[in-house]
C-alpha cells in the first residue's frame, strides 16, 4: 500500500486522572514517530481532561491539557485514555458528553481502563471489546451485555478498546498500517522494540504489527535472514529451506502471524532502509538501489514512487540529509 499524502489525521484525547504516562505514551508517541519517518506531519493531536485540570499521572509527573472535555459536533476520532481510580471522575455529566459525543466521531476507542467508562455510557453495549486481562471477570460480571473478548485490542466497527500499554502500542501500529502502508507500520515498530529474541538474547529488530506476535522460531529466523539479505533478497523457495520449512508453510506463518505475504514484509524492509539512505546520506541512487536489492536505478525508482507517492529525488530535495 502506498503513503497517503493527504490531509493529517487528527485525534482527541481524554485523558483522566491516575493514569499511567506510558499508557499516554503509547498512543501519542507511534504517531509522532509516523510524523518524523514521513517528514510530514500526518497525524495532529489535542489533550483534555475532565476539568480542564493538569493531569497528574501516577508517578506524580502533571500532563497539560488543552483545556476541560467539552465537545460540540467533532468528527475526529477520541481516546478515552484511563489507568487507576477512574471512577472518581465518571460524573454523570461526563457519560453524557461521551454518549453524545459519540455520534458523531468516526469512532471512539477505549484504552485500558477506558474501556470502562466506555460500558459506563452504554458505548459498548452488543459490540466485541477487550479490557485489560486482570479485570476480566469483573468486567464481564458488570456487564453482560458487552461481547468480552480476550484479546490485546479490538477494533469492532466504530469502537475499539485496548487492554493495556503495549497492547495500545499494537492498536496504533494498526491504525497506521490502514492509513499509511504496512512498510510505515513496520518502520515505526522498528523504533519500539520491545520484544526479545528468545535464542541469544539480542533485540528483535522486526516487533510485532497491529495484533499479531511472532511466536514461531522459523518465522524469527526468517525475518532475521531477511534483515541480513536486503541488499541480495533470496528467492521464497530458498528462504524456507534456510528455515527449515516447505514455501507453502512459510507463507502461511507470515500470513497468520504478521498479515502479510513474506514479499511484502520483505520489499517494506528494503524500501525502508532505501529511504534512510535517501535521506540520510548523499549516495547515488544507482548506489542506493544495489545495496537494497534492486536490479537497477530505474526499478528502485518506479518502486520507490509507487510506494512513497514522491520520487527519491523529491523526497531528498524536501528532506535534508539529517546530521550525523
Amino acid at each position: 500500500m502506498a503513503m497517503d499524502v493527504s490531509a493529517a489525521q487528527h485525534f482527541d484525547l481524554l485523558i483522566l486522572p491516575q493514569t499511567n504516562l506510558i499508557l499516554l505514551a503509547s498512543v501519542i508517541e507511534p504517531l509522532r514517530a509516523a510524523n518524523r519517518i514521513a517528514g510530514r506531519t500526518l497525524y495532529t493531536w489535542q489533550t483534555y481532561s475532565p476539568t480542564g485540570a493538569a493531569i497528574e499521572t501516577t508517578s506524580g509527573v502533571p500532563i497539560a491539557v488543552s483545556g476541560p472535555f467539552r465537545p460540540g459536533r467533532e468528527t475526529d476520532p477520541l481516546f478515552v485514555v484511563a489507568s487507576y481510580e477512574w471512577r472518581r471522575s465518571l460524573t454523570s455529566q461526563l457519560k453524557m458528553l461521551l454518549s453524545q459525543t459519540a455520534r458523531h466521531r468516526d469512532f471512539v476507542a477505549g484504552i485500558e481502563s477506558g474501556s470502562w467508562l466506555l460500558a459506563e455510557a452504554s458505548l459498548l453495549d452488543r459490540v466485541q471489546a477487550t479490557v485489560h486481562w486482570e479485570d476480566f471477570e469483573d468486567f464481564v460480571s458488570a456487564y453482560p451485555q458487552i461481547k468480552l473478548v480476550r484479546g490485546r485490542f479490538v477494533i469492532d466497527g466504530k469502537r475499539i478498546t485496548t487492554g493495556g500499554s503495549l497492547p495500545t502500542i499494537d492498536l496504533m501500529l494498526e491504525l497506521i498500517r490502514r492509513a499509511h502502508g504496512y512498510s510505515m507500520a513496520l518502520e515505526v515498530s522498528r523504533l519500539f522494540i520491545y520484544e526479545q529474541e528468545r535464542m541469544e538474547g539480542d533485540l528483535l529488530q522486526a516487533p510485532a504489527i497491529g495484533n499479531r506476535r511472532m511466536l514461531d522460531h522459523r518465522l524469527e529466523a526468517a525475518v532475521k535472514l531477511m534483515e541480513e539479505t536486503v541488499d541480495t533478497p533470496l528467492t521464497l523457495s530458498r528462504l524456507a529451506r534456510r528455515v527449515g520449512v516447505s514455501a507453502r508453510h512459510l507463507q502461511d506463518l507470515f500470513s497468520l502471524a504478521m498479515g502479510v505475504a513474506p514479499h511484502q514484509h520483505y520489499l517494506a524492509l528494503r524500501l525502508n532502509a532505501a529511504r534512510r539512505k535517501v535521506i540520510e546520506t548523499r549516495m547515488e541512487f544507482a548506489d542506493i538501489a544495489a545495496i537494497t536489492g534492486f536490479n537497477s536505478s530505474s526499478s528502485f525508482s518506479r518502486t520507490y514512487r509507487a510506494h512513497y507517492r514522491e520520487s527519491p529525488t523529491e523526497t531528498r530535495r524536501r528532506l535534508k540529509p539529517r546530521d550525523g
